[in-house]
């Protein structure tokens, strides 16, 4: 009788093993998917991206990635529900209530005063809640100084909480913190400080491209056209020569849309930029070819312009910015 335990119980070993061999491939195939999913997200691949993601499980980091491409469409409504699973299903994710409050912040800006006072708090709660579970959450300090800076102090608010998110921001990411202290001075109307630290941004930061672009921008608010111009020129100097600066060049173009100045700049550099391969969903690929598609028609470039609307549908086919473009 024992001579017949062993093929059994090898027999049921190696079921086990197939099936443990299955579910690892399945893991894995789901792992590629997101990782695709993810990268069609940075390269301004909506319609790629949730496809793939449509076709996964349900988890937190799909429900993540979803909420990011649905916003990016302004798509805000699909975006909250999307980001609201994703902090359900796992709380203590210090990103997930990062992309959550931003959805939320999005939201508040259309909003009524009545309605965005309400969602101020829920923005607040948010992005506090993601600093709490990680300190060192660059880009989630950097959006909480934001808030506390530009909020009023009924929701929240205030230059005092905004210095000491800067203060927190000096340990993890100088740039921003810089970057963040400049606001607070503009805010002040203290625009010498205010332009000092924008300048210390600069050199503070690795990738430079977009802290020149945030310094030109400061000198179109300023109206400082003659500043403007060396800083953009800088700016594009450095995205031109570091692949991880490539959204400089669409954050520089749309300072140029913004002043009305240099359109065709404006258009060299959206086009630079959507050849690159260093694009991020900061400045999505779609978007930049609408923003394009409107500089080349006030240019006079009809076709061109079409041809950009045609390419924004191709990656995102239900973008409303695009559909509505008119030529």
């Amino acid at each position: 009788m024992r001579s017949g335990i062993w093929p059994a119980l090898f027999a049921g070993l190696g079921a086990g093993l197939i099936a443990v061999g299955t579910v690892s491939l399945h893991a894995q195939a789901a792992a590629d998917s997101l990782a695709e999913a993810r990268a069609a997200l940075q390269s301004g691949e909506a319609d790629r991206s949730l496809t793939l993601l449509n076709s996964l499980p349900a988890s937190a980091e799909a429900h993540n990635l979803r909420c990011r491409v649905q916003l990016i469409l302004d798509h805000l409504d699909a975006a909250t529900s999307e980001c609201q699973q994703a902090v359900s299903l796992e709380g203590e994710n210090s990103g997930y209530h990062l992309w959550l409050g931003r959805v939320i912040g999005e939201r508040a800006s259309r909003a009524s005063f009545m309605t965005a006072f309400g969602l101020a708090k829920q923005v607040r709660a948010e992005l506090e809640t993601s600093v709490r579970l990680d300190a060192r959450n660059a880009d989630a300090l950097a959006d909480l100084g934001e808030f506390y800076n530009s909020a009023p102090g009924v929701v929240g608010g205030g230059a005092d909480k905004a210095e000491d998110v800067a203060a927190k921001l000096d340990k993890v990411d100088q740039a921003r913190a810089h970057q963040l202290r400049g606001w607070i001075a503009e805010g002040h109307k203290d625009y010498g400080t205010a332009e000092g630290e924008l300048k210390a941004a600069i050199g503070a930061d690795p990738h430079p491209g977009s802290a020149w672009m945030s310094l030109a921008s400061f000198y179109r608010r300023r109206e400082r056209w003659t500043d403007l111009d060396a800083a953009l020129e800088s700016g594009v100097k450095a995205a031109q020569h570091d692949r991880k600066a490539g959204a400089a060049l669409y954050n520089g173009a749309m300072v140029l849309v913004k002043a009305n100045r240099n359109l065709r700049l404006a258009a060299k550099m959206l086009g630079e930029y959507l050849s690159s391969d260093s694009k991020t969903e900061e400045a999505p690929a779609f978007v930049a070819h609408v923003r394009l598609a409107r500089v080349l028609a006030q240019l006079g470039d009809q076709a061109g312009a079409v041809q950009q609307r045609s390419a924004a549908l191709a990656l995102a086919h239900d973008y409303k910015p695009a559909l509505e473009l008119k030529f």
